[in-house]
């Protein structure tokens, strides 16, 4: 019965020291919705200060500046990304930008494409804990510019592009 009982123990304990040490890394791929051409890779990391996000999006407006948002849903199937739904909002806060204290979540703000319509992505969301919420989510790319302010998404255009989060070891 012992021998049960500690292997039973072992069995809870072992799972989480794995994931513990190996530490995922969130992963989306990026791809065109519609007739667009807008292409990436988004990763994020938890460390002690909340997620990093970081990546690069191609094919956007030179120079323009783009809504970038975590979508509570991950089904990138429809060719305008309405299957993602809407923000990512667990604690039904009200639409703003990623250094409100008081957000959506899924709050990203917005992403700068330089001259070429490349956009370096390199945000952090402070305090935010939990990397495993956004998982089997969907992170969207906005023609435009998010306002951080208008609700419910920031008045940021159509979606122009789309990624599902999973979870990757790089």
């Amino acid at each position: 019965m012992r021998f049960f009982l500690m292997l039973g123990l072992f069995g809870m304990f072992v799972p989480s020291m794995v994931l513990a040490a190996v530490a995922p890394t969130a992963t989306a791929v990026v791809y065109p919705l519609g007739e667009t051409e807008v292409f990436g890779l988004v990763k994020m990391v938890q460390d002690a200060e909340g997620i990093r996000i970081t990546g690069e999006i191609s094919g956007l407006t030179p120079g323009g500046l783009h809504g970038f948002h975590l979508h509570e849903l991950g089904d990138c199937a429809s060719p305008d990304g309405m299957g993602v739904g809407g923000h990512f909002n667990p604690e039904g806060h009200v639409h703003a930008g990623p250094t409100s204290l008081e957000r959506h979540f899924g709050d990203f703000g917005n992403i700068q494409a330089d001259e070429a319509g490349v956009a370096r992505i390199d945000l952090r969301i402070a305090g935010a804990q939990g990397l495993e919420m956004v998982f089997g989510r969907g992170i969207i790319v906005h023609a435009g510019p998010d306002d951080e302010n208008s609700n419910p998404a920031g008045n940021a255009g159509p979606r122009i592009a789309c990624g599902v989060v999973g979870m990757s070891k790089l």
